[in-house]
């Protein structure tokens, strides 16, 4: 099994208002410093997104992938990488769970790049990723009026 990448964040707001920015995939420019562009290519029967295509730039990393994904409940939703110009998989998760008055954020991120990378550079970068992730998603949610 490939290793991954774990790291959690409290954010101070309930469950449902940080999972209804990070559903926002629209706004992801907004508060993502990667994301460039956000596309919802498919939706599911709660109107949930499927299939999103995310235009990335990471400085020395630019990229254009399709991602699909999957919501399990209200307090979880994962990734997997449909296609990718500089990825060959890319798996992630966010958890949420309720702590006090806030919710805990549990982001878990695999990635493994097309071209060839030591183990340990990749996890340095995928640590990068998530606590950047998990920054700004805090950052934005608690700017933000809850819903």
């Amino acid at each position: 099994m490939a290793e991954h990448t774990s790291s959690s964040i409290t954010i101070e707001a309930a469950p449902a208002d940080v999972m209804s920015v990070i559903a926002d995939f629209a706004r992801y420019p907004d508060w993502t410093g990667e994301v460039k562009e956000a596309e919802v290519l498919a939706t599911d029967s709660q109107g949930r997104a499927e299939q999103v295509r995310l235009v990335m730039d990471a400085g020395a990393i630019k990229d254009d992938q399709t991602l699909a994904y999957t919501w399990t409940g209200e307090n979880e939703v994962s990734w997997t990488l449909v296609k990718s110009q500089m990825l060959r998989s890319l798996d992630g998760t966010y958890l949420l769970r309720p702590a006090g008055t806030g919710t805990e954020v549990t982001y878990r991120l695999t990635v493994d790049v097309k071209i060839p990378m030591l183990g340990m550079i990749k996890r340095k970068a995928e640590k990068v990723i998530t606590d950047r992730a998990l920054a700004g998603l805090k950052k934005r949610v608690e700017s933000t009026p809850p819903a």
